[in-house]
C-alpha cells in the first residue's frame, strides 16, 4: 500500500467513525405519559372543528429518536368522545335528537420530522415544531344512555344490522392513518413538555352508531328486542305522517367518520443521562 493510499483510508475511517459517534450521540430513547381530550367529525358533528362535550383522557408512548430532526413513536392512548345532537345549530340534526358515547383504545406508530434540530437536555436545542404521520389501531364501542344506564350500541343494531332486512353488523375495530404537528420544549436536563393536535382519518361510519337510514321500529322489536326500538330513533318531530321511519335518512350515507386528539405529555429521558457539555 502506497503512503497516499494509506492516508486516504485513515481519512476515510476517521470520517466514518467521526458519523458514527455524531449518530449515536444524537440517539436517545424517551418516555412520555399524556393527557389527552378529543373531538370527532361525523353524522353529530359534520363540520366543527374543535367542538364537543371534552372527556378527559390518557395515554402513554415511547420514542425513538434516531437524529435531531428524525424519530419514531409507538405510543397507547385512550380518548373519549360524548356529543348530543340537542347541541346542534342544525335544525334537522337537533330534531334527530340522538346522543353517544365512545370511548376510543388506540395503539400507533408513527414517524416525526422535527422543524430544527431538537434534543432533549440540550441547552442549544430547547424547542422546536415537528409533525407526524403513521398508522394505528384502534377500537371503539359507542353507547347510548336511558336514564343512569349506557347501553351498548353494536350489538343493538340499531340500523337494522344482523336483521332479515339489514346488513350485517359493523366492526368494533379498524385501522386509521394519524397525522398532525406539535411542539416540544425542554424543561430541564431529563424531561420535556409537548403539546400536540392530531387528526385520525378512519375507515368506519359508526362511531356515533349512526351510518344511513332508519331501519324499520316493527323489525327492531321483533329481531332485536324494545331497546333497540328505543335507542335508533328518538326523534322530536317525524318526517310526514308515516308511524315507521324505514327508509327515511338516519345519517349522510357513505360519509366516514373521523376523530382528533389533543394531547399534553410530559416527556423524559430514559435511555442515558444527558450532558451539559453539547456541541454540533
Amino acid at each position: 500500500m502506497t503512503l497516499r493510499a494509506f492516508f486516504f483510508a485513515m481519512v476515510l475511517l476517521t470520517c466514518s467513525s467521526t458519523g458514527q459517534a455524531q449518530r449515536k450521540f444524537e440517539q436517545s430513547k424517551t418516555l412520555g405519559l399524556t393527557a389527552n381530550t378529543a373531538y370527532y367529525l361525523g353524522e353529530v358533528n359534520p363540520f366543527g372543528h374543535f367542538k364537543g362535550r371534552f372527556q378527559p383522557g390518557f395515554g402513554g408512548f415511547l420514542r425513538f429518536n434516531m437524529t435531531r430532526r428524525f424519530g419514531v413513536r409507538a405510543s397507547l392512548n385512550r380518548a373519549v368522545l360524548l356529543y348530543y345532537d340537542s347541541d346542534s345549530n342544525d335544525p334537522w340534526i337537533a330534531n334527530r335528537n340522538l346522543h353517544f358515547r365512545n370511548a376510543i383504545t388506540e395503539g400507533a406508530v408513527v414517524a416525526e420530522f422535527n422543524y430544527s434540530r431538537y434534543q432533549i437536555g440540550n441547552t442549544k436545542d430547547r424547542f422546536t415544531g415537528y409533525l407526524f404521520a403513521g398508522l394505528s389501531l384502534y377500537s371503539h364501542m359507542p353507547e347510548a344512555q336511558i336514564g343512569d344506564v349506557w347501553y351498548e350500541l353494536q350489538p343493538l343494531g340499531t340500523e337494522g344490522q344482523g336483521t332479515a332486512t339489514g346488513e350485517g353488523r359493523y366492526a368494533t375495530t379498524g385501522f386509521a392513518v394519524p397525522f398532525g404537528f406539535g411542539f416540544k420544549l425542554n424543561l430541564g436536563h431529563f424531561s420535556a413538555l409537548n403539546l400536540e393536535w392530531g387528526m385520525r382519518r378512519t375507515w368506519t361510519d359508526y362511531l356515533d352508531d349512526i351510518g344511513g337510514y332508519y331501519a324499520s321500529t316493527a323489525v327492531l322489536e321483533d329481531e332485536s328486542g324494545p331497546l333497540s326500538e328505543e335507542l335508533s330513533e328518538a326523534r322530536i318531530e317525524r318526517e310526514g305522517t308515516l308511524e315507521d321511519p324505514v327508509g327515511q335518512m338516519r345519517g349522510f350515507n357513505g360519509l366516514d367518520d373521523r376523530f382528533a386528539v389533543m394531547t399534553v405529555s410530559f416527556t423524559f429521558r430514559i435511555d442515558k443521562s444527558p450532558t451539559t457539555c453539547w456541541d454540533r
